[in-house]
């Protein structure tokens, strides 16, 4: 019969051959050899293009916005091709140079004759790009010791590594999960790391493309309203800060999976859930203070679309429980 036969045969149940503990400590050990490997592969890949992964690293400071205090005109002075600086004019200089209405101003200083004498002026001019430029973060990445910049390339090889090992260190840990799994059950967790990959790469996405700028600028502005100078800064505190947060808001994004993981095994429900949204709302508060920099809009930016997510996690909940129920009355 069909039910001994699947009795007889364990493998239809469990998806995979009945093997000995030693035998499932040896498949282990090598998914450890091979994760290693993988991992040491991707790092030293990362170290050898280490320059094109700090310039990924470094684009969300070239998109941040540079706060200038006050209302006075901030004059971008440049002499031929060089840039000489940028520079909030004081009530006085505003008066006596009259550059115009105009909160930016691009200034060209150029080599003038007067007589016999050469000397240097400045005329406006319309330099869109230049102005544009002004009002972007500039900080300089330093290394103040001798062994900072291994320091660096180490920081670059351990995240940039993780990122690019990761699918396949999954990859080896599945093939020695998935076979004590029933079919049943590896098609939920199929689907469920589908999502699952999926939110990550947006979580990470949003937090490169949008927060990252914000709390770069938000970090600028307060320093420079404690009075610090704010146009240089570690690059390992730097590059940490960066993987940390994008690491942290990816992870973050998970919240659904793992909700929605514990309410198909019956750990949670819709109940307890909605019952939670207190909680909920503390904890991706706490998140946002803890994973980005110490002011209020970036929290605000990074907690608002986690409780987001758990609110669709909420209704996704109900949803099952009343598909159950719907078909459970039909089959009565």
């Amino acid at each position: 019969m069909a039910g001994d036969h699947d009795t007889e045969n364990p493998e239809v149940h469990e998806g995979g051959p009945v093997k000995s503990f030693l035998e499932h400590l040896e498949d282990f050990r090598w998914v450890l050899i091979k994760s290693a490997v993988a991992l040491g592969l991707a790092m030293l890949l990362c170290l050898v293009a280490g320059n094109y992964v700090i310039g990924i690293i470094k684009w969300p400071m070239t998109q941040a916005k540079v706060s200038w205090p006050g209302t006075n005109q901030v004059a971008i002075v440049n002499f031929g091709t060089n840039h000489l600086g940028n520079f909030q004019l004081s009530d006085e200089e505003q008066k006596s140079l009259n550059l115009g209405k105009d909160r930016f101003v691009s200034v060209s200083v150029e080599p003038l004759k007067l007589g016999t004498n050469q000397v240097l002026g400045w005329r406006v001019n319309s330099d869109a790009g230049a102005i544009a430029d002004a009002q972007r973060l500039h900080v300089e990445l330093v290394n103040l010791s001798p062994a900072g910049g291994f320091f660096v390339a180490f920081q670059v090889a351990i995240y940039g590594g993780a990122v690019l090992a990761s699918p396949f260190i999954f990859y080896f840990f599945a093939t020695f999960i998935f076979p004590a799994l029933k079919m049943r059950e590896q098609k939920y967790v199929y689907r469920g790391l589908l999502f699952a990959v999926g939110l990550f790469l947006i979580g990470v996405s949003f937090c490169y493309f949008v927060l990252m700028p914000v709390a770069l600028a938000a970090s600028q502005m307060y320093s420079q309203w404690l009075g610090l100078g704010a146009f240089q800064w570690r690059a390992e505190d730097y590059i940490s800060f960066v993987c940390r947060f994008m690491l942290g808001m990816g992870l973050g994004f998970e919240l659904p999976v793992v909700l929605l993981t514990l309410v198909k095994i019956g750990v949670l429900n819709y109940s307890m859930l909605r019952r939670m949204w207190r909680y909920m709302l503390v904890i991706n508060f706490v998140l946002g203070a803890v994973l980005t920099t110490p002011e209020v809009l970036t929290q605000v930016l990074m907690a608002v679309p986690l409780y987001m997510l758990y609110e669709i996690t909420v209704w996704i909940a109900w949803y099952w429980e009343w598909r159950d129920k719907k078909r459970a009355a039909i089959e009565i």
